[in-house]
């Protein structure tokens, strides 16, 4: 054989083997060998070798030919690999095999191919499982196709057609091949049916039933009907329908009568009576007398009848025997008149002089007056040189803002304000990466010019605990421009950033409007919201009450928006607020109602679950985020109502706010942390000013012993970013300063004094002490003020 490769060898030219095709990876299915196969040129010779040994020459199909072009010859060669040869194969590895080709300047190797035997079992490690869900309802199919090689790729049919992922109400997870529907429509019942295959054989899983059914719903009560009876007790009834929803695929049916009845009294009518005759008058110059009599013996009420017959009677009073004297008696009747009128002018001009005699401005002025006063009101101004409270204008939020006191001297005649305010309508970055995860903050006047770093602090919503967020804070320029001033996590000697779970620290130097910026980092990065429900009756409806379920940024100025709203509108807090966490995986926010009484209630159609798409919960730093349920009571005597509120992401853990409250009477809304307040003057600063100037002059100065301002740093746990420190006039008051704004609490005191303990001050003759009571303590900011 080698003198036969040696001659070949003369016969060639000078270049080692090439590929031209290589073995590649290979399943035997069922009893069926496969073949693997290998070309190259120039090559003199081609073997197999598998799992590390040479196949023999006999187990070789080869054959050669010349390459038009070139000239040189390609060999190719094939062997079959049987399911007994990889069945008696037992490595670390599956069975491989690769080519080894010769020319007369070397060999070169081909690619491993590996062949490994095709199967797939008959049965599903987890067969979907059926099931029923409510319109609007989430559907989850679970799959897990049985273990094969190659592994299975999973379909669903529906109905024994494939099902169309185009749909975005459904998806599958790839991972786990779970199929997901987030909102049950009617239209996605049906037969479900999980297909798992491979080269080897396909497989179907049990098929699940899956029912969307509908609950029933009442339809509005009909109008009362009229009382059975025309007069007295009766009967009066009104009606209803389960027809609003009617009940579908097995929906409950409603509960509760489909009938009322309601006793009813009509007043009967009365017919009128006539009463008693009166006496008959006097004859008159006509002979004649009259009587009467009045319908009142009863009056006739309720529509009932008037008295028939006639009201006035007349009759001859003589008998027939009447004597006309016309004349006698006109005469007599105008003297009468004119004596009556003389007589009525004498007593009206007497009454008038009277009068005259106690003049006619008898009125007292006073009783038109009198129910009013007048009261002068007096504004005041005070200037504050370094907060604005939150009470004098409540349209903004505060931010804590801090100063030294030192650095507050040098600045008394200028007036430092802080505010917090809604974010303008725009990003944070022009590609929309960026969100605003805190209010804007502003402190000032422009121009304004401090000897020591303001100490600003300012809330944020964004989940820190892992590292998923790039957080940055930003200054506002101009228009809807922002400037990015540094990343809270690097290293500045211009800025200072100190961030914490729920807040981040900030040391400035210059005034202006800044807010915190996150770009998440992948779908784990997650926002914190606060989630809170509202509830007062409906103006419009006696019987009505609205739920008002509220989704905002887990920040104070967020919620305090809310709570102004709401206190303005009449509303109540139903539960004290609750935290969720919302991740950047595109998913939306769904707010159902749960647990209506419904022998009670009645919730408008179609309402009980609601959705936020993902955008409007990521985003929303603009305006509240607000969904409301509209409810009706059947009647004045269910005076409670109870109920639950589940907020969940989609594919995410829910949060239940549970409603139970009083639809009759609605206080006042009161809650504790709606108002956000600052402090002002001494009062913003809890170390004395005399300490703090005793701890800044014994750390400003470097110490043989290392106790410095940076020891200092590191025990108050702020030594990060120590150069920034390192560039102040005073280090140490610039620590302690920060170190003010992270504990706004006076009894916080005893960490520092622990501090300077640790570091052995408390010991020297020059040492500050802070073990001192609280009315020493109380002395101290009595001075200050």
């Amino acid at each position: 054989w080698m003198l036969t490769l040696v001659s070949l060898q003369h016969g060639q030219s000078g270049t080692l083997p090439h590929f031209l095709e290589e073995p590649v990876d290979a399943y035997i299915v069922k009893s069926n060998p496969i073949k693997l196969r290998c070309q190259a040129r120039p090559a003199l010779q081609i073997f197999f070798k598998c799992n590390g040994e040479w196949v023999h020459q006999s187990q070789h199909m080869s054959q050669e030919h010349t390459d038009l072009t070139t000239g040189l010859k390609i060999r190719e060669v094939m062997i079959n690999v049987s399911r007994q040869q990889v069945e008696d194969f037992h490595g670390p590895e599956d069975y491989w095999c690769l080519c080894v080709a010769w020319s007369h300047l070397g060999t070169s190797k081909s690619r491993k191919a590996t062949v490994r035997i095709a199967y797939l079992r008959k049965n599903f490690e987890q067969d979907p499982q059926g099931t029923e869900v409510p319109l609007n309802g989430m559907i989850v199919l679970h799959c897990r196709p049985p273990e094969g090689v190659p592994v299975a790729e999973v379909d669903w049919l529906k109905n024994e057609e494939n099902l169309s992922f185009d749909d975005g109400n459904i998806m599958e997870k790839k991972g786990d091949h779970n199929l997901i529907i987030s909102e049950a429509r009617l239209s996605d019942s049906g037969n479900y049916t999980c297909v798992a295959s491979n080269i080897v054989a396909k497989r179907r899983s049990a098929t699940a039933t899956v029912i969307v059914y509908v609950n029933g719903g009442w339809s509005s009560w009909t109008d009362w009907s009229p009382c059975n009876v025309r007069c007295g007790r009766g009967v009066q009834k009104r009606s209803r329908t389960c027809t609003n929803p009617a009940p579908l695929n097995g929906g409950a049916f409603c509960e509760g009568m489909s009938v009322q009845k309601s006793t009813c009294n009509t007043v009967c009518p009365v017919d009128g009576g006539w009463g008693e005759w009166s006496e008959w008058s006097a004859c008159s110059s006509d002979c004649e007398r009259q009587r009467s009599r009045e319908c009142t013996a009863p009056e006739p009420k309720h529509g009932g009848r008037l008295c028939d017959g006639v009201a006035v009677a007349t009759e001859n009073c003589t008998g027939g025997l009447c004597t006309q004297s016309g004349d006698v008696a006109l005469y007599s009747g105008l003297a009468a008149g004119v004596v009556t009128v003389v007589l009525l002018i004498v007593a009206v001009t007497l009454y008038r002089r009277s009068q005259s005699e106690y003049g006619v401005d008898v009125i007292d002025s006073s009783a038109l007056t009198g129910g009013f006063q007048s009261f002068s009101f007096k504004t005041s101004r005070q200037a504050n040189p370094l907060l604005i409270n939150s009470s004098m204008q409540p349209d903004l939020t505060v931010s804590r803002t801090y100063t030294s006191p030192m650095c507050f001297q040098d600045s008394i005649d200028k007036e430092l304000m802080a505010e917090r305010s809604l974010l303008d309508p725009f990003t944070a970055s022009d590609d929309g990466s960026e969100i605003f995860l805190s209010p804007a903050v502003t402190y000032g006047p422009p121009g304004l010019d401090l000897s020591y770093p303001i100490a600003m602090t300012i809330a944020h919503c964004a989940e820190v605990a892992a590292d998923n967020w790039t957080i940055r804070l930003k200054r506002h320029i101009q228009d809807n421009k922002w400037e990015e001033v540094m990343s809270v996590n690097e290293e500045s000697t211009s800025c200072y950033c100190l961030l914490e779970a729920q807040k981040c620290h900030v040391l400035l130097e210059h005034p202006g409007r800044y807010a915190l910026v996150g770009e998440p980092l992948n779908q784990e990065a997650g926002k914190r919201l606060r989630l809170a429900v509202f509830g007062s009756p409906d103006a419009s409806n006696s019987l009505g009450f609205t739920l008002r379920v509220y989704c905002v940024d887990d920040t104070p100025h967020a919620f305090q928006e809310v709570a102004v709203g709401e206190r303005s509108r009449g509303g109540r807090l139903l539960e004290e607020p609750k935290m969720m966490l919302f991740k950047a995986n595109t998913f939306s926010l769904q707010v159902s109602i749960q647990d209506v009484p419904q022998l009670l209630w009645s919730i408008k159609p179609f309402t009980t679950c609601q959705e936020f798409s993902f955008s409007q919960v990521w985003a929303s730093n603009q305006h509240p985020l607000q969904c409301a349920f509209t409810l009706e009571r059947y009647s004045h005597s269910s005076s409670q109502l109870s109920c639950k509120i589940s907020i969940r992401q989609v594919t995410g853990k829910e949060q239940i706010l549970q409603v139970y409250t009083s639809v009759g009477v609605v206080p006042f809304f009161t809650q504790s942390d709606c108002t956000i307040t600052s402090q002002t003057g001494s009062r913003a600063f809890k170390i004395p000013l005399s300490i703090r100037q005793r701890i800044s002059t014994t750390f400003d100065t470097a110490n043989a012993n290392g106790k410095d301002w940076q020891l200092l740093a590191q025990k108050l746990h702020i030594d990060r970013n120590l150069c920034y420190f390192a560039c102040q006039e005073s280090p140490s008051s610039v620590i302690l300063t920060l170190w003010e704004a992270q504990h706004p609490d006076s009894g916080d005191l005893d960490s520092l004094a622990s501090a300077l303990e640790e570091i052995s001050k408390v010991h020297s003759p020059k040492a500050v002490s802070l073990s001192c009571s609280k009315e020493e303590r109380d002395s101290e900011f009595t001075k200050l003020a």
